[in-house]
């Protein structure tokens, strides 16, 4: 089993280049056109900043069963595990043609906690232009994360 990210600190908002974000909201778009949502028609690609540095992207792949359905967010944290391992994540992009920002949604913050580092900055956005701006602790600030699971609990 792979160990659990230990780069629990990260950069900053103005801390992380623009170029790194602007690459970041480039793949989640380009992830985007690749969705497969027949069944809610809600296309969304996401993006990731690992601490390696590489951005892994993701598009959202629905399920006629629809428990099945794995978000875009979900797809890039796995692409991103699948090639290196865990690792710390310092960015999330989500891209959605949605009229309002679109966050995302509970079990894709539950499985970002594994990974995010507090300051992660979670961008909202359409395919064109960032609509909001977030910190991951701002979006979940008391999540079920690692050190407070059941690997920390004493056992008997």
């Amino acid at each position: 089993m792979a160990d659990k990210p230990s780069d629990r600190t990260g950069p900053t908002r103005s801390e992380k280049p623009e170029k790194e974000v602007q690459e970041a909201l480039r793949l989640a778009r380009e992830a985007r056109e690749h969705a497969y949502a027949p069944y809610s028609g809600f296309a969304v690609g996401a993006a990731v900043l690992a601490a390696s540095g590489t951005i892994y992207a993701g598009c959202n792949v629905e399920n006629v069963s629809l428990g099945a359905t794995v978000c875009a967010e979900r797809t890039a944290i796995l692409r991103m595990v699948a090639a290196e391992g865990a690792q710390a994540v310092h960015l999330l992009a989500v891209v959605t043609d949605a009229s309002v920002p679109t966050p995302p949604c509970a079990l894709c913050l539950q499985v970002l906690a594994e990974f995010a580092v507090p300051e992660c900055e979670v961008l909202l956005c359409e395919p064109h232009a960032v609509r909001e701006r977030w910190r991951f602790s701002e979006l979940l600030p008391r999540p079920f994360a690692p050190e407070n699971g059941p690997a920390s609990r004493p056992r008997a």
